[in-house]
């Protein structure tokens, strides 16, 4: 399936000079979407984990269907105050400031193999603050799986030394 075709392309947003990939058409489409959990957990065959985190909030979108069909645990990684129970704190810088993530503190258990799941791979910044996160519990991060890739920012650079997968790859 060519899955470019389902994802909107919104310019301007959030701000000026961004053109922002909207998963949401995909998402709309059944068989698509459907597809697009397929792709995802065929990329990651020989890939051995026991866990799969998703970020707030669009790897909630992908990582818990993965994790129904793979009949692996899903963990989400949620921003300050959404978690009920305690927590541990990851502050990052992004291009335009900080942000902080927050997963409960007894979700990953030393020794895990934890595969992070999200919509896209830009930065990496939060990628990286998701591998960071995962390991301070002493999980093991085995890969990082993306529904979308934007290669021009460069993303794996910040992610070097972890395997990486994406099915769609944008160039610019």
């Amino acid at each position: 399936m060519d899955f470019k075709s389902k994802i909107r392309v919104v310019e301007d947003f959030p701000k000026a000079g961004i053109s922002f990939k909207d998963i949401t058409t995909l998402l709309a489409d059944g068989q698509a979407y459907a597809q697009a959990i397929d792709a995802c957990i065929k990329m990651l065959e020989g890939v051995e984990y026991d866990v799969i985190v998703g970020p707030e909030a669009r790897g909630f979108l992908l990582g818990a269907p993965m994790s129904v069909l793979t009949k692996k645990g899903f963990v989400p990684i949620r921003k300050p105050g959404k978690l009920p129970y305690e927590t541990i704190k990851h502050q990052y810088e992004l291009e335009y400031g900080v942000d902080t993530l927050e997963v409960h503190k007894d979700a990953i258990k030393a020794g895990d193999r934890v595969l992070i799941v999200d919509d896209l791979l830009a930065t990496g910044g939060t990628a990286k603050a998701a591998c960071e996160l995962i390991e301070k519990l002493g999980g093991e991060v085995v890969g990082l799986a993306f529904l979308m890739e934007l290669e021009f920012l460069n993303g794996r650079e910040k992610l070097e030394g972890y395997e990486v997968f994406s099915v769609i790859p944008f160039e610019s």
